[in-house]
């Protein structure tokens, strides 16, 4: 079995894939962001860097695929490589920060890898408007997080919307966390995991 969380940034993802895997006992696979020798770095000067970041989360992110498959063990995965490309590439595109000729070789090399790369037995999408997810970042304290900008933020939330509007690639749960918090209340984390299980019951059955 392979779930995968997905979301914007701050949305509480880590978090979320960290008490599943132990509610069900199964492996994680964590965002590669304290090992990213990139993020400060684009945080500063996003046109600079954002090709360079982009292609380390991507092969970070095929790389945990291979592993998932390869180990045979269930696995709850913080954020996918479908979001990589179709969010956060493209809205550095859009954005002007990641020219076309960036952006053309990291499409080119996300298609071929995308052919190896099974999609996950179920998307969980926490869904969660900017105020919420500034809230987040603020809360955990990371120095260069301090650095982005709302209309990142918006941008990308409107990217998140439009592919989750798309989503056609397996089983999808979509859970508005505004009014959620899943680590100070567990009645909320309660109320989440009972609908990813009947999720999971329904793919076992």
């Amino acid at each position: 079995m392979h779930i995968a969380i997905c979301g914007n940034i701050g949305s509480g993802k880590t978090t979320l894939a960290t008490q599943l895997a132990g509610h069900y006992g199964w492996e994680v696979e964590f965002e590669a962001v304290d090992n990213n020798p990139y993020l400060p770095s684009f945080y500063e000067d996003m046109a600079r860097w954002a090709f360079h970041l982009q292609i380390f989360f991507l092969n970070s992110r095929f790389q945990q695929i291979k592993n998932i498959r390869e180990s045979g063990l269930s696995t709850v995965q913080d954020r996918t490589i479908y979001e990589d490309a179709y969010i956060f590439a493209t809205n550095l595109h859009k954005s002007k920060f990641l020219n076309d000729r960036d952006y053309a070789t990291y499409l080119t090399l996300f298609d071929s890898m995308i052919q190896h790369v099974q999609p996950p037995d179920l998307l969980v999408y926490l869904q969660a408007d900017v105020p919420k997810l500034v809230r987040q970042i603020q809360k955990r304290g990371r120095d260069y997080e301090n650095a982005i900008r709302l209309d990142y933020l918006k941008n990308l939330n409107e990217h998140y919307e439009d592919w989750i509007g798309g989503y056609d690639l397996g089983k999808l749960l979509i859970i508005d966390v505004n009014n959620l918090d899943f680590v100070a209340h567990k009645e909320d984390f309660s109320s989440i995991y009972e609908r990813i299980d009947g999720e999971v019951h329904g793919l076992f059955s």
